[in-house]
């Protein structure tokens, strides 16, 4: 994964930010909303668009398109830099291909430990009954 060319097929635009910030908040977009096509996407190979559509499927629209927010700073390129980490971060961990789980096999001790205590038990339930006469 080239995180350049990916950088590239991101578009980016600048809204107003909600909330508080008194006279600032009217005057000045510096929440950014990225958006990323990953169908169309040619920096991705197939099985990467894979994975990233199954394991990021419930932040992907309907489309295709992952859309991330930032207004964290009152600065516009602050919020650019933010966001745009925080996307390359998501596409790292969305390739990640986990390991297959060996199970274990029980240790031959626990076995013998637990045919041990079965034993035990019955012995004592068996020493709980009459003698037979």
């Amino acid at each position: 994964m080239d995180t350049d060319k990916i950088i590239s097929e991101l578009s980016f635009k600048a809204v107003r930010s909600s909330g508080a910030g008194g006279q600032n908040v009217n005057k000045v977009s510096s929440k950014v909303v990225l958006s990323f096509d990953l169908n169309n996407s040619e920096n991705l190979s197939e099985e990467e668009k894979m994975l990233i559509t199954e394991k990021l499927k419930t932040k992907l629209t309907s489309e295709g398109i992952l859309i991330l927010n930032c207004d964290e700073d009152r600065s516009q390129l602050k919020n650019k830099e933010i966001v745009t980490k925080r996307f390359l971060k998501l596409l790292q961990n969305a390739l990640v291909i986990p390991k297959k789980r060996k199970p274990t096999q029980v240790p031959r001790a626990v076995i013998e430990k637990r045919i041990n205590e079965k034993r035990n038990t019955s012995e004592i339930k068996q020493n709980r009954k009459k003698p037979d006469v």
